[in-house]
């Protein structure tokens, strides 16, 4: 395996975890960011986000030489002393633009930052999601012909990310030149894993694509749920019924409140403006998203049905224990959150919310926060409550003093969308229990 000297443009979840994860790999690898503050931290090996062997990693490579962090893409790309970058990664937030469409502007001020201190035979490697075009735009933004642009997505889940790029399901690199994505394979080697070489936009497409195909497919499980509330089937048999056939799978089929985070609702709308653009009406994920905002309106009508016997009745004066604030388990990461969406709903339907979450601090400053008196103990978001809703599958809820908290609450009733809870468990300890689609 060739070392290849790297810059890694951007530290959040994609760009902390490649950058970490390449020098592990061997390679020589220097990370870059805007936040003065956050450069300091992570050259001294404090690691801000919650991911298993993040911090590990990082220790490992700064001890090793092989990992660096400096202030400002320039730095990273042609460092004063030392090897200037092959091979620059840009890792840089692509949110949710007007109407859907991901906004590049910090894809292009990275551009225009570097490309003058481009070396020469370089490649620019676009691992942010972004539109399909982005890797011709990217050229284009470049002027340089002596540098390749290649689309590499990632395909990393917040809670298992250095899993999942250590031991990929596949590695995706798209370019119109041949060399330069062989190149950034190659970085991969020693991982093993099928790779997908192709064109640019098809590359872009891919991540897409794969994101769209989870959303419909969880949209799915829980329209599934309520059919089987109304037929009087139970969701948990039949989506292991279902997960046994290999042309489907067991993954991605727990019905829940919703799906949420950091990529699914802006891959969905940022697709469904690559269709627009295309004068294509892509009705299959639109439906899916549909029934995604449908979902969340259930759960709140399922909190007025325990609390007051009537879908329709009121929330107003009710006192509601949430737990989970993180659109999953095992990460801290607050956007998108289906809890915080379900939240905002039982809110302005009068309710007064408490709220424990293993990863949000009491006290945590956040604007989705701002209604809800976030504790440090679930007793706490059980006291006097009126309904205690599990919104986040954190394991560690099933071993709860689930009969203490039934002692704690003003009506032992528990919602639980995530279908996490043993309901032998909760009625034994006194606990009327509202799942998903189950009997």
């Amino acid at each position: 395996m060739f070392v290849r000297s790297i810059a890694v443009v951007g530290t959040g979840y994609v760009g902390l975890t490649t950058g970490v994860c390449l020098a592990s790999l061997g390679h020589r690898v220097v990370c870059a960011d805007v936040d003065q503050d956050k450069i300091a931290r992570l050259s001294r090996g404090e690691v801000d986000i919650l991911e298993p062997r993040l911090a590990e990693l990082v220790a490992e490579g700064l001890a090793a030489g092989r990992l660096s962090f400096v202030l400002g893409a320039r730095a990273a790309v042609a460092p004063e002393s030392g090897t200037a970058a092959e091979i620059v990664f840009l890792c840089v937030p692509t949110p949710m633009g007007v109407g859907g469409v991901a906004d590049l502007g910090s894809v292009e001020a990275v551009l225009r930052e570097i490309t003058e201190v481009l070396a020469p035979d370089s490649v620019v490697v676009n691992k942010s999601t972004v539109p399909v075009g982005t890797a011709d735009r990217t050229q284009e933004l470049l002027g340089r012909d002596d540098v390749a642009v290649v689309s590499n997505p990632e395909f990393l889940r917040e809670g298992s990310a250095v899993e999942d790029f250590l031991k990929p399901d596949r590695i995706v690199v798209g370019s119109r030149s041949q060399d330069a994505a062989e190149r950034v394979a190659a970085l991969y080697s020693r991982l093993g894993a099928p790779t997908v070489l192709t064109d640019a936009a098809s590359a872009e497409l891919v991540k897409y694509s794969a994101n769209c195909f989870l959303a419909m497919k969880l949209s799915y499980v829980n329209a599934m749920a309520e059919l089987c509330e109304r037929l009087g089937a139970d969701i948990g048999d039949v989506t292991e019924g279902m997960g046994y056939d290999r042309r489907i799978g067991q993954s991605f089929l727990r019905p829940g409140p919703g799906w949420g985070g950091s990529c699914l609702p802006k891959d969905t709308r940022a697709m469904l403006q690559i269709a627009d653009s295309a004068d294509f009406e892509f009705r299959l994920l639109r439906a899916a998203i549909d029934t995604n905002e449908r979902q969340r309106q259930r759960i709140v009508d399922k909190v007025r049905q325990s609390v007051t016997g009537r879908r329709s009745g009121t929330l107003s004066h009710a006192r509601v224990g949430l737990l989970g604030l993180t659109f999953k388990a095992n990460t801290d990461d607050l956007r998108d959150s289906p809890a915080i969406a379900v939240a905002a709903m039982l809110r302005q339907d009068g309710a007064d919310l408490v709220a424990y979450d293993p990863a949000v601090p009491a006290g945590t400053t956040h604007p989705a926060l701002a209604s809800i008196n976030v504790v440090e103990d679930p007793e706490l978001a059980a006291k006097d409550v009126d309904a205690l809703v599990v919104l986040t599958e954190w394991p560690q809820f099933r071993t709860l003093d689930w009969p203490r908290l039934a002692e704690l609450t003003r009506r032992p009733v528990v919602v639980d969308t995530r279908n996490l809870i043993d309901p032998d468990v909760l009625a034994r300890a006194g606990f009327r229990w509202y799942g998903l689609g189950r009997r």
